[in-house]
This record gives C-alpha cells, structure tokens and sequence, in this order.
C-alpha cells in the first residue's frame, strides 16, 4: 500500500503562436515515429517533441525540427516528469491537422489536450512515480452561446477554411 501520494498542479508555457499536444505513449520508438507522423502530416510543419522514458535509463527523449519548440517539449517533460508521457509543440499547423496521425501511432495510447490555450497538467505522485490524472485546459464557460455567437461562429470556421 502506498502511504504517500501527493497532487501537484504543473503549468505547462505555450509559446506565441503554437499549440500543444499532451499525450501517453508506451515505447522507446515513440519520438521518432511521432516525428514522421508530423513532417508527413503538414509540409513545412515546425515543431518540437519529448518523451518521458519509464524504464531502463529513463532519459527525456526529443526530436523535433524547430529547436525553440523541441527546448521548450523538453522543459515540459521536466516539469511533467511522468513516464511515457509525450509533449509536441507545433507552429504553422493546428492540432486538428496532425491528431488523426499521432492517434494512429501504434505505441499511442491516449491523448490528454491539444491546445493553445492556458494548460495545466494535474499530476499525482507515488512512491514508484508520477502519473497524469488529468489536464486543464483553458477556462470555466461563463454561459451558452446565442443567436450572434452561433452566427459569429459559423462565420470565423468558414473565414479560415474549415467549412464552406
């Protein structure tokens, strides 16, 4: 029986113009098959990703094609630190562009957020290690959308290209 667990919230830096993707993976391949995941999904993609290793040396693994992004996955991880738990930051795509194939790499297991907005990670911590419970991406609702805010909607979807 574990005697000591401890709840720790972890505020996790979105750097201007990027969003996020918080995952759990399973294997040492993971950096390398999310890495081709990501440059086959979007030309000119940038990103950066890490990997928090579980077992045997338990290094954070990294990858990534902007060092900026891979830096701050990596700082990330740190802050995280809870095995096989995975980071990606991205600029010039949106997680809607690259989730289908992240979730489609075999050692995937979950997803927790993609975002850019304000993300906290909702760690718990044992004597064996740490562990995601949760995430908290963003803010409360302050209420339902009306008439004007499902118009408003409807319009910005369609002025970025996402509806016709």
């Amino acid at each position: 029986m574990c005697e000591n667990v401890k709840i720790e919230v972890v505020n996790i830096p979105i750097p201007e113009g990027a969003n996020v993707i918080v995952g759990h993976a399973h294997f040492i391949k993971t950096v390398e098959d999310l890495y081709e995941a990501l440059v086959t999904s979007v030309p000119n993609i940038k990103f950066g990703l890490a990997f928090c290793e579980a077992s045997q040396k338990r290094l954070i693994r990294h990858e990534g094609n902007d060092e900026e992004l891979r830096k701050t996955a990596i700082e990330a991880c740190k802050r995280i630190g809870a095995g096989h738990t995975f980071v990606v930051y991205i600029r010039d795509a949106w997680p809607i562009n690259v989730l289908n194939a992240i979730k489609m790499v075999h050692e995937v297991v979950n997803i927790y957020a993609a975002t850019a907005n304000p993300l906290q990670v909702v760690i718990v911590e044992t004597d064996q290690g740490r562990g995601v419970i949760g995430v908290v991406d963003g803010y409360t609702p302050l209420g339902v959308e009306g008439d004007n805010d499902i118009a408003e909607r409807r319009l910005f979807l369609r002025k970025i290209g996402y509806k016709r």
